[in-house]
């Protein structure tokens, strides 16, 4: 739960979260001045909702079939609202409903999801290089794949048998980091960080023993390009899962904002201001796992989306993370659907592993950020 109140003739929770609030962002102005910002904030989210919107819609159109954006838009409509299409459009309408928009939809709702979640553990853990999968939450899910793939196990499932056991190991591996990093009910950020790292090396051992092992050299090529991220299964069956759990966890972790304020100035500057940080960290830690977990079971591991967003989102809207996970998912979101046209559509009809084209992108512009005079990690 976000806040509870001090107890009376003290500074309350909600006012220690107000302090860290005010202190993470610039220096306070004039009330014309904050309600201008706000506007351009108002304003910033709604272009880049356009942008999202206009992004999907050319998304789907391309691709080895190109289809124009003012069909694309018919036939989604069509497709919404029930209406008839033409005999000789259904293949063209079965490659924009049927194929492309479930997995364009599922890149933007992986790429929120990313984006928004590296927010939160950068700020839960205070380290400028943490990612979604620094706790092994990535490793783990992709141990439950390759075991999966190669063993043939929870052929109950079927087609979902691959995303199930990546969402099985993700979960083996959240309660393992969150077991092995408790000490006496305490879950520094140091120790969660540290046994995450461990955790995701021994897990990337395990993964590869396992391939290693592998008497199938196609299950083998399948697995580590799995591990590397991709889209290629996305189906209109695996959505609704996926949308639930990232929009209700953006939801969570909006609420969570002023808490993360007050978490990265650290645990004692909390503790001074009457705030938990242990309670908001171990309730953080499960919501960050489950959303993480989810997506990495349908989409694979895709590094640097939720290291290098957070970063320059700061760098506009400032640290407040109220700001931030206001419009870093949309950012994120928009980045993925471009990441994704581009991994479908460069090498076609090969189709290049999302992580490759995510990381050349990733490291150069994260050390454009590390070597930009004037900026410090957390935005100011």
């Amino acid at each position: 739960m976000p806040y509870t109140p001090a107890p009376s003739g003290s500074a309350s929770t909600a006012d220690a979260v107000e302090q860290a609030e005010v202190s993470a962002s610039r220096p306070a102005g004039s009330v014309r001045t904050r309600f201008a910002s706000r506007k351009v904030l108002l304003l910033s989210h709604a272009v880049l909702a356009a942008v999202l919107l206009v992004s999907v819609v050319v998304a789907i159109g391309l691709g080895p079939a190109v289809v124009t954006p003012g069909e694309t838009a018919r036939h989604l409509w069509a497709a919404l609202s029930g209406g008839c299409i033409d005999r000789d459009e259904v293949t063209t309408y079965q490659i924009v409903w049927q194929i492309r928009t479930p997995r364009v939809l599922l890149a933007a709702l992986v790429g929120a999801g990313l984006s928004a979640v590296g927010v939160a553990i950068q700020a839960m853990v205070r380290n400028a290089l943490a990612d979604p999968f620094v706790l092994g939450v990535s490793s783990g899910a992709s141990v439950g794949a390759v075991g999966v793939t190669v063993t043939g196990g929870l052929a109950v499932f079927g087609i979902y048998a691959v995303s199930v056991g990546a969402f099985l190991g993700a979960l083996v591996a959240s309660l393992m980091v969150y077991v092995s990093a408790s000490s006496r009910g305490a879950l520094s950020p140091l120790r969660l960080v540290l046994t995450g790292v461990a955790m995701s090396l021994g897990f990337q051992a395990v993964m590869s023993l396992i391939i290693y092992a592998a008497p199938d050299s196609e299950a083998t090529s399948m697995v580590l390009y799995w591990t590397m991220g991709s889209f290629g299964a996305a189906s209109w069956g695996a959505l609704p899962v996926v949308s639930a759990v990232v929009l209700a966890g953006l939801a969570l972790l909006h609420r969570y904002g002023r808490a993360l304020d007050v978490l990265s100035l650290g645990d004692e500057t909390a503790a001074s201001l009457g705030f938990a940080p242990d309670r908001h960290r171990k309730a953080l830690l499960v919501l960050v796992s489950l959303i993480t977990g989810v997506m990495v079971a349908v989409s694979g591991a895709i590094a640097f989306v939720g290291l290098v967003m957070p970063h320059v989102v700061r760098m506009v809207v400032g640290a407040p993370h109220a700001r931030v996970l206001v419009v870093a998912p949309l950012v994120g979101a928009i980045f993925m659907v471009w990441v994704d046209l581009a991994a479908r559509t460069l090498v076609a009809p090969r189709e290049l592993p999302l992580g490759v084209i995510t990381a050349l992108v990733g490291v150069p512009v994260f050390i454009t950020l590390m070597r930009r005079r004037g900026y410090t990690f957390g935005g100011r």
